[in-house]
């Protein structure tokens, strides 16, 4: 492990180069330091450990030494607040969180609500800590078929669920990203902004530089401006991110200064990326941009368009190999072209949801996960996702679960009905809305709630435009039809 600044992790631009020897030799002490110091905190083979660090070249510590120490990593957004941090732990049963410094106060409240124990990670610290503490060298006998990480994921109702994902699935989505989609090498340099708490991070950067030798450079925070001087002075040539962060590359006023002629190839997912921005990067950038799609539950690339066969705008490309997709209507597949349920089967399916039997059984059926997203295939086998059954938000890549936010505002007492619906945005995809109806007599405003809501969860998941309405739309039953609700038009505050 080499690093192009100082061994500050907090420092934008770190670089991890895993081949070459001496950075090689140091993630391999490194990690087998880090399995020791699990061992000396009970850690067992099977055992959760959270993992609650952004881009920062600890992340990589602790993800390699729990794996192996033979652990189950649970990797969490640093972002969280007390209340979903003691639920994830609480859920997974992780007994043990390593936790960034500067959210070191809310990991501290929601472990302790959980009964979990709290390593706080601060750069000099930690490493010193690791240094003190003797190596496990052996690594620890696990299966291809066990558990390695437990990513949380949701649908439309319910809290989060954990997929789990074994160390096949990963170790085969990994391979077949670097070997055969992108064709990496220990020559490439790749852009490491996707957060890694993330499945596309994780597999697409993460693990693809390990496996192949290449460098992975580290932006725990993601602006524009850092990321070009970036994919400048360490000649960057794959570039990984959501739709929004190529938009936002592309609308940075002086990206005209920075010599970005080493990028070769960009990779697009978590979102759809609107055409316009696709064919303006790859203008800007003299750089191929290659849509994909894929899910937490399959680890996650099931399908992409290739290096070989060039991009086809708005496609999220075929099927990668080993792996099956279908449209599908009530289980039954349509006609090429007609719309319906993706579902997807092979060996990047997860194992199933922890502790969750009835909506693992739900999920995948007869060998099939489906997915819940709406799509079309056409003659030449090329998939289009065209829209989504579950009623959830993509924010910036984000997935905003609109019940999780929706009980939020039911607990607060001046809330009588309450609808989380997402509103188009050009710059995230969808912004997070919130229209509220109020108990009789309450005295608050649409700022005041959306304050309430902004304190108790992540940062993406907030309604930034909340309003207050005399009633809500419903049906017979007295449900709330979310489709016939219309925001209104003045601007919201800020």
């Amino acid at each position: 492990m080499r690093h192009s600044s100082s061994t500050s992790a907090s420092a934008p631009g770190t670089r991890y180069e895993p081949r070459h020897d001496r950075a090689g030799r140091t993630l391999d002490q490194h990690s087998a330091r880090m399995a020791g110091l699990l061992h000396d905190h009970g850690v067992k083979p099977g055992d959760r450990v959270a993992v609650m660090l952004p881009n920062v070249p600890e992340f990589a510590l602790a993800y390699f030494g729990v794996l192996r120490a033979g652990g189950i990593v649970v990797p969490m957004n640093p972002l969280l607040r007390s209340r979903e941090i003691a639920y994830y732990l609480a859920d997974s049963g992780a007994r043990l969180l390593f936790a960034w410094h500067d959210v070191a106060d809310e990991a501290h409240t929601g472990a302790q609500q959980a009964g979990a124990d709290t390593v706080v990670v601060t750069p000099s610290a930690f490493h010193e800590l690791l240094e003190s503490t003797p190596p496990l060298e052996d690594l620890t006998d696990r299966h291809e078929e066990d558990t390695a990480v437990i990513l949380y994921t949701s649908g439309t109702t319910g809290q989060p669920k954990g997929a789990e994902l074994t160390h096949a699935n990963l170790t085969r989505n990994c391979h077949i990203v670097a070997t055969e989609l992108f064709q990496l090498t220990a020559d490439d340099v790749i852009f490491g902004g996707l957060p890694l708490f993330h499945a596309f991070g994780q597999t697409c950067t993460l693990n693809a530089a390990v496996s192949s030798g290449a460098c992975l450079t580290l932006l725990p925070r993601f602006d524009a401006a850092t990321a070009l001087r970036i994919l400048d002075e360490h000649e960057v040539t794959v570039f990984a991110g959501i739709p929004t962060l190529f938009s936002r590359v592309l609308r940075q006023p002086d990206r005209e200064t920075y010599d970005v002629s080493r990028l070769r190839v960009s990779l697009a997912g978590g979102a759809a990326m609107p055409v316009q921005v696709l064919h303006d990067f790859q203008a800007a950038f003299d750089c191929v941009v290659l849509e994909g799609y894929g899910l937490s539950e399959t680890s996650p690339v099931t399908s992409f368009n290739t290096l070989q066969a060039g991009p086809r705008p708005g496609s999220v490309g075929t099927p990668i190999p080993g792996v099956q997709m279908r449209v599908v209507d009530n289980g039954t597949e349509v006609r090429q072209g007609e719309t319906g349920e993706i579902a997807i089967r092979g060996h990047n399916v997860m194992k199933r949801y922890w502790q969750r039997p009835e909506e693992t059984a739900a999920t995948i059926r007869d060998g099939w996960l489906y997915t819940g997203d709406l799509g079309r295939v056409d003659q030449d086998g090329y998939f289009w996702i065209v829209g989504r059954k579950k009623d959830v938000i993509i924010r910036g890549g984000y997935n905003v679960y609109p019940r999780e936010v929706e009980d939020v505002l039911y607990e607060h007492p001046a809330v009588a009905d309450a609808a989380v619906i997402g509103l188009p945005n050009p710059d995230l995809g969808e912004e997070v809305g919130a229209a509220l109806v109020l108990t009789p007599g309450a005295r608050t405003t649409a700022e005041e709630l959306r304050e309430y809501v902004k304190r108790q969860v992540a940062a993406y998941k907030y309604p930034r435009k909340v309003w207050i309405a005399d009633a809500l739309p419903k049906g017979p039953t007295g449900k709330i039809l979310k489709r016939q609700i219309v925001p209104p038009t003045e601007p919201e505050k800020r």
